[in-house]
């Protein structure tokens, strides 16, 4: 059965950037089919309190009725719901995880957000995740001496996963290598590039800053660092590095000022358990990633506020980074009782947004991220819940080990149906605002977990990558993925890029995929709306004025009857669309283009 429908987007919303006092469209689609609905209304809750507005009908197309409502938006964060009803007095509440016939929660409210709005590419973006040391080494890099943590290693040695080389082999890669494959990348379709950090550590990894001044002499210094953005920038691909906001390394400059010194200036930098600065709070107990304290106005002075802190410093010229992923987001400024997150965030968005409005602001927050991602600083999240653990538990083979990061209970994958990746899917977007949900990075696989293909099935990474250009978000390449690189957990996944390689197929099959998601405004930016739902078979269609995209993906055979007639194009795939009919073999991933959603301006 078809049922009412709206999910945040242009189609629904008459703008994605309010201001505060400003009246916004709100449109809500209702199937005819689904009963004579004698009344459709909206709920909001400013200032906690709840507050109606009457819908009319502004068209009739299709088989649907288009409800049109005003909603004032009176709060930053303003959230909203409809409820429809029926004749005869039955209620329906549409809210963002659904359908429901009980009154909903507040959390999972539709939400028009009037902070300062993302950049707009953000929304068209495809990501290229880059750990330097693994990704490419220049000449250069031959002449620089071996740091004294380090444990050479060739590049075509087989990754230590045990300690200490699982933080200390050394393969010498560097941004001039970076630069030498940026034709790779610009082949692929990339636009944007990640890199994990550049700063000198005391480790392969670098998440021990040592100092956030200046570019690690490793990967090339500054100049590399200038060299590498205006390469990228030449080519049309943005460049966003990645700052520690929970912690420095037991190397830092700071640290090592404050270290059993209480009268430092630097002192109150972090959180000392004893009065001779010499025990200390560091990340899950771990000594050399000391937690730092966001109570001290200096070092948010030196670290996050203002044009010449470190978050401001990188984004200007010469550098000219393109945004921040901020790592372990979710614990920043949070210990025990103390939880100064909301400032931490908001105090490095408002520095951004004084250097260069047009940058990007990412989070790390690997379990439930709505509560902290509501639009007032953050622009995506970098988290598992909503996109990867489904997709890894639809996809995998049964009892696959999970490895390192992707956080299943007891390292297992367990098994997913195509119902239940849905069902999580939703839960864990439902408390996003729709233009964060554009922003959240849909990774198969990151530095820190096992790379999909290793679990896969056979004939799903098509399937798997297909979703991840075709939900709403950012679909995320980590290096190598596209060479058919596996490995067991985040670690081993950190293996150098085999550039020798036989690996043109895969890398086809990522460039295709990566441009079909910037080839069609749907892809970017447009609704979704789901048509079938089934263990072994998902049908969804992204909407936009301008085109819709229908997208199939199977484990298995499929045979399905939409409740829907449609007639496409295939843009991609082998399944066959005859009037409301899919059929194909499986595993498969297909995509067909279809006519656009023609509406009244909004009012």
């Amino acid at each position: 059965m078809l049922l009412p429908h709206h999910d945040g987007s242009p189609l629904y919303v008459s703008t994605q950037s309010p201001a505060l006092g400003e009246a916004v469209a709100v449109r809500v689609r209702v199937p005819r089919g689904f009963g004579p609905v004698a009344a459709v209304f909206t709920r909001s809750n400013p200032n906690r309190e709840p507050r109606f507005s009457t819908a009319s009908i502004i068209a009739s197309t299709d088989g649907w009725d288009w409800w049109q409502a005003r909603v004032d938006v009176e709060n930053p964060v303003h959230g909203y719901r409809f409820l429809l009803v029926l004749e005869g007095g039955a209620q329906q509440w549409l809210n963002a995880a659904g359908l429901h016939d009980l009154e909903t929660l507040d959390s999972e409210d539709f939400k028009l957000v009037a902070h300062e709005a993302p950049p707009e590419w953000v929304r068209s973006s495809v990501m290229y995740q880059i750990f330097p040391d693994r990704f490419a080494r220049s000449d250069a890099a031959d002449a620089r001496p071996t740091p004294g943590w380090a444990i050479p290693a060739d590049w075509s040695d087989d990754v230590d996963v045990r300690e200490p080389g699982r933080a200390h082999q050394f393969y010498g890669g560097d941004l001039d290598g970076i630069i030498q494959r940026l034709g790779h990348l610009h082949n692929l379709g990339v636009n944007l590039i990640y890199l994990t950090p550049f700063f000198p550590g005391g480790s392969n990894h670098r998440y021990d800053a040592s100092s956030f001044d200046r570019v690690d002499p490793l990967l090339g210094g500054d100049d590399a660092l200038i060299r590498l953005v205006e390469a990228a920038h030449a080519r049309g691909m943005r460049v966003i590095g990645d700052l520690t906001s929970n912690h420095s390394g037991d190397r830092h400059e700071w640290f090592r000022a404050a270290h059993g010194n209480p009268a430092a200036v630097e002192s109150n930098f972090y959180h000392w358990k004893d009065e001779g600065n010499t025990a200390y709070e560091s990340w899950l107990g771990v000594p050399s990633l000391p937690k730092l304290n966001w109570n001290s106005v200096e070092v948010r002075r030196r670290f996050i506020d203002g044009p010449d802190s470190v978050v401001g410093k990188w984004l200007q010229p010469p550098y000219n980074l393109d945004g921040w992923r901020i790592d372990v987001a979710n614990m920043t400024g949070r210990l025990g009782e103390e939880d100064l997150n909301e400032q931490v965030r908001r105090t490095i968005r408002r520095t951004m947004l004084r250097v260069n409005p047009d940058t990007i602001l990412l989070g790390e927050s690997t379990n439930d991220a709505s509560i902290d991602f509501q639009g007032d600083a953050w622009h995506g999240a970098m988290t598992y819940p909503n996109f990867t653990r489904p997709v890894w538990g639809w996809l995998c083979e049964p009892g696959s080990p999970a490895g390192g990061g992707i956080g299943f209970a007891r390292g297992q994958v367990p098994s997913y149906t195509g119902v239940q990746l849905v069902a999580a899917h939703t839960r864990f977007t439902a408390g996003f605002p729709w233009r964060v949900r554009l922003g959240n990075m849909n990774a198969l696989d990151t530095h820190d977990t096992p790379r999909f293909r290793t679990s896969a099935r056979p004939g799903t990474v098509p399937v798997a990558f297909g979703l991840s250009v075709t939900l709403p978000g950012i679909p995320v390449i980590f290096a190598g993925d596209e060479l058919g690189l596996t490995g067991v957990d985040g670690e081993h996944s950190r293996t150098p890029m085999p550039w020798a390689a036989d690996a043109d197929e895969t890398i086809s099959l990522y460039s295709q995929l990566i441009h079909l998601r910037t080839g069609h405004p749907a892809l970017n930016g447009g609704g979704i709306r789901w048509l079938h739902v089934a263990a072994d078979v998902l049908v969804f269609v992204r909407e936009a004025e301008e085109e819709c995209v229908l997208v199939v993906a199977a484990r298995e055979d499929f045979d399905v009857e939409l409740e829907e007639g449609v007639t496409g194009e295939r843009l991609f795939g082998d399944a066959c669309l005859n009037g409301n009919r899919l059929t194909g073999a499986g595993p498969s991933f297909s995509a067909f283009h279809l006519p656009g959603i023609a509406l009244p301006a909004f009012a």
